[in-house]
């Protein structure tokens, strides 16, 4: 994959419930380790965009190309085993299954070798601080390390780009900086990262560029500062995002 090629680059998205449009032709490219948060009042399209990106759902019409290739008729498992992977806004870890087995189950849907996976596993938990607790069920975990152990999950999988939804979500601001700290060593380790969050100041700690999506569409792509300031942006969010 030439270095200048975007690592995914989707193309004319449209997704729609019935009548109702959620997403009427978004395009996009991301680069190969770039951050890009993504923005938009509740409502926008932004979740149904990670989940057409990943797979979950199929988009009515458009094309997706991942790494170089068209992904556009794969599921989510297939796309995850080429490394596009997302994490879902609520975590919904195996409940019953400890902390370590959630990850290493996660680290399986790759289809490497048993001992690889167990690396995996055991790496994505150290990064996101909980090898500690490693041999806890996951029932027994608090809101902030459900996040975490969702976003290890994720990263078992070994992905090249990484599609976040709100896990800033519910956190304090010490908290969700925390999560910002493994995000920034994830993207020294070259993995993309798309974070759709609704705690701005959270966000621009990490994305270089900025979308801001509203009734399906972007409405505007750039430099974060450039972005909330727009005055479309301001309208969408009815001055919430600007002031």
């Amino acid at each position: 994959m030439p270095a200048d090629m975007p690592i995914l680059a989707a193309d004319g998205l449209h997704k729609r419930f019935g009548a109702l449009v959620v997403l009427d032709g978004v395009s996009l490219a991301i680069a190969r380790g770039e951050a890009l948060g993504i923005v938009g009042p509740n409502g926008a399209g932004k979740t149904t965009l990670l989940s057409v990106l990943s797979g979950a759902q199929r988009a009515d019409a458009g094309a997706i190309r991942f790494a170089g290739n068209d992904v556009t008729a794969l599921a989510a498992p297939a796309r995850c085993r080429r490394g596009l992977v997302r994490t879902h806004q609520i975590p919904q870890p195996f409940a019953g299954m400890t902390v370590f087995e959630n990850a290493f189950v996660a680290a399986g849907q790759s289809g490497r070798p048993r001992g690889e996976c167990y690396d995996r596993a055991v790496d994505a938990l150290r990064l996101c601080g909980m090898l500690g607790i490693a041999n806890r069920t996951a029932d027994t975990l608090g809101l902030l390390d459900r996040k975490r152990l969702e976003l290890a999950r994720a990263l078992a999988t070994g992905p090249s780009l990484l599609l976040l939804d709100e896990i800033g979500g519910g956190l304090t601001d010490a908290e969700a900086g925390e999560l910002v700290e493994v995000i920034r060593e994830l993207l020294r380790r070259d993995i993309s990262i798309v974070w759709i969050e609704h705690i701005v100041h959270v966000l621009l700690q990490v994305a270089r560029r900025l979308i801001c999506m509203d009734a399906g569409r972007i409405i505007a792509d750039g430099e974060p500062k450039a972005v909330l300031a727009n005055a479309d942006v301001v309208a969408a969010y009815l001055g919430g995002v600007a002031a």
